[in-house]
């Protein structure tokens, strides 16, 4: 709620000394590293570095997915709190043609490694056979980065073609009006074609196996990261001098309040998941959990419930926890590590289905690439933030942003 008229904030340009600034350069030179020597190893040892690509291209993949969502529902609802913090998720949503590119590796390289349904035929895959065909994955693969691509491009040009119009209210209420529009009608095409690929890209790894939430699994899990990864964002900003006096103590109580929300709506659909498998103990979905109660990963199994639950949760449900930008940031942090481990047990298991090392066994491919991927991932993120004004200078909502306080 507004009590006074609050000026527009004026550090709204990524100075040059910044590592933002920067950030296309080293983010450059860690994908050509640490992609170039994950791709080099990807067909050794069964496979195992397609593994690792796969798994670092869905956790980033999950965040940009993630920051897609959260605007087209902030712009369809309008959202007053948030107009000083949104520009971060407008720039996530935006670096979808860098998965187009990402994603070339897994169906040239890696696709017939990863997924068993490409190179065996038995009664289940038979009935299953008019889905899981290369032709028509690779059609919907196509169909799934298009959809998120022009989203995400359209809301973030017409976003920041509204920072030119500042002298223009009738101009810049038209461009509020087209991004209610996006937003209203995108969300229904972002949740079914995240949940669709989902289904393809992840559960198709085991294709035996089927779950009916396994889309939300993926939608909470995507949110979770990206409100972890836009509050670190934030905070990276104000550290280098950006929007000092516009992100306020309030603005990160709210994303700590998301981020604590999610975290709990994660663990009730793990949990929803978990329960009704197990509740029916049919064959072909318990076979989901017996391949992670094994080899090792069953320790895994039992731990994420305490790592990515219980411990954030007693953590985050302070008050105070979200009032403090450092103590925020350690469990925005670990947030974003938990969520990098949950996606590391959907898809590694997989990698003993296949013939390899049927225990929990982390590789360096892992590390190099998660760096690569995450590299890629900052380097297109930082070149968008570069260009632009880190904040929605011209919405017509941002004063009620700046000055928003929580009851």
């Amino acid at each position: 709620m507004s009590h006074a008229v609050i000026a527009k904030p004026t550090d709204i340009s990524v100075p040059a000394t910044s590592l933002w600034a920067k950030m296309p350069m080293l983010g450059g030179i860690l994908a050509v590293v640490g992609l170039g020597a994950t791709l080099a190893a990807g067909s050794s040892h069964e496979g195992r570095g397609f593994f690792s690509y796969l798994w670092a291209f869905e956790v980033c993949l999950s965040i940009m997915l993630g920051g897609l969502g959260w605007v087209l529902i902030d712009h369809a609802v309008r959202s007053q709190w948030s107009p000083v913090v949104r520009r971060i998720g407008e720039t996530a949503a935006a670096t979808a043609p860098v998965f187009i590119v990402l994603f070339i590796p897994i169906a040239l390289m890696g696709f017939h490694s990863l997924y068993p349904w490409t190179h065996e035929q038995d009664e289940i895959l038979a009935k299953k056979r008019w889905f899981l065909t290369p032709g028509f994955f690779f059609g919907r693969a196509a169909l799934y980065l298009l959809i998120w691509t022009v989203l995400g491009m359209t809301v973030h040009r017409l976003s920041t073609k509204q920072d030119s119009l500042g002298n223009d209210p009738a101009a810049r209420d038209k461009v509020s009006r087209s991004l209610w529009t996006v937003g209203a009608a995108g969300i229904a095409l972002w949740a079914l074609s995240l949940s669709f690929a989902a289904i393809d890209w992840l559960m198709s790894l085991q294709p035996h196996w089927y779950s009916t939430i396994f889309g939300v699994y993926l939608f909470a899990a995507s949110i979770l990261a990206f409100f972890a990864f836009m509050t670190l964002v934030a905070m990276s900003l104000q550290k280098a001098g950006l929007l000092k006096h516009a992100i306020t103590i309030e603005h990160y109580h709210d994303l700590g309040k998301f981020v604590f929300g999610f975290t709990v709506f994660w663990a009730y659909i793990a949990f929803s998941q978990f329960v009704l498998i197990w509740y029916a103990n049919l064959p072909e979905e318990t076979e989901f959990y017996m391949v992670r109660l094994e080899g090792g990963w069953e320790y895994v199994s039992y731990a994420l419930p305490f790592l990515h639950f219980f411990i954030p949760f007693l953590y985050l449900i302070s008050r105070h926890v979200k009032r403090n930008t450092t103590l925020l940031a350690i469990g925005c942090v670990w947030t974003l590590v938990m969520h990098a481990l949950d996606i590391y047990w959907l898809v590694l298991p997989n990698h003993g289905a296949h013939g390899g090392a049927s225990h929990f066994a982390p590789s360096w491919t892992d590390a190099t690439a998660m760096v690569g991927m995450v590299g890629m991932f900052l380097a297109f993120f930082g070149f968008l933030l570069k260009k632009n004004a880190v904040v929605c200078i011209n919405d017509p909502r941002l004063e009620e942003s700046l000055a928003h306080e929580n009851y």
